[in-house]
């Protein structure tokens, strides 16, 4: 079975990196043709892969300008912002930011993005392929009601599509955890309550002291 993801990655001189590095038998099977009868893998989402995009904040999203260069710039909100349309299309409602439009620029001469969804907590990464279209909120307000985030403070400028050609998931190695504000609320709790409690002792210990009671006395 073929793997989409690396149909589109690996080219010549991908190809003679691996020579070079002692990789390519590795990956040889996965760029032989398939059979008749065979499919190409990770071409359409997943319900692992829907559910992670669903649980995200945030991601990488890379485009390539006219002249070549690579962009990269990261988009941010509330968890589940970038909405999975079906399973070939992502979805999500763009903010007015900086307004420097370097990405809805780069994408009107080349549609094709890459985008890196991370967590950093459980150490998963999902890389996607896709290219990347910007409707006008106007043409659509039915999807702009649809990928709206309710309670979100912005203008919504435009809506972004991206019909996924790929994705991939990466190993683990080399990801630093990292944990977010509400990620460390919920993994602090237990240790929250024991330290309630043992205020809630210490206290009571306290008062016994100062009245001369026994040390169980409330």
């Amino acid at each position: 079975m073929r793997h989409g993801y690396l149909d589109i990655a690996t080219t010549p001189s991908v190809m003679a990196a691996r020579e070079r590095y002692g990789s390519a038998a590795r990956w040889t099977q996965a760029q032989e043709p398939p059979a008749p009868d065979e499919s190409v893998r990770n071409l359409r989402l997943g319900a692992p892969e829907q559910a992670f995009i669903g649980e995200r904040d945030g991601f990488y999203l890379a485009s390539v300008s006219e002249t070549g260069w690579p962009y990269v710039q990261y988009r941010g909100g509330p968890a589940g912002f970038l909405r999975v349309i079906d399973d070939r299309t992502l979805g999500f409602a763009d903010f007015r930011g900086n307004r420097q439009y370097i990405t809805t620029g780069n994408v009107q001469a080349n549609d094709r993005v890459s985008l890196f969804l991370m967590d950093y907590a459980h150490r998963h990464r999902l890389k996607i392929f896709g290219r990347m279209r910007v409707v006008d909120p106007v043409d659509d307000p039915a999807l702009k009601e649809r990928l709206a985030v309710p309670g979100y403070a912005g203008h919504i400028e435009r809506i972004v599509l991206i019909t996924v050609e790929a994705f991939d998931w990466n190993c683990p190695q080399h990801i630093t955890p990292r944990f977010t504000e509400g990620e460390l609320a919920a993994a602090l709790e237990p240790v929250r309550a024991e330290m309630d409690g043992l205020r809630q002792e210490n206290e009571r210990l306290r008062r016994a002291l100062m009245t001369g009671g026994p040390a169980g006395t409330p």
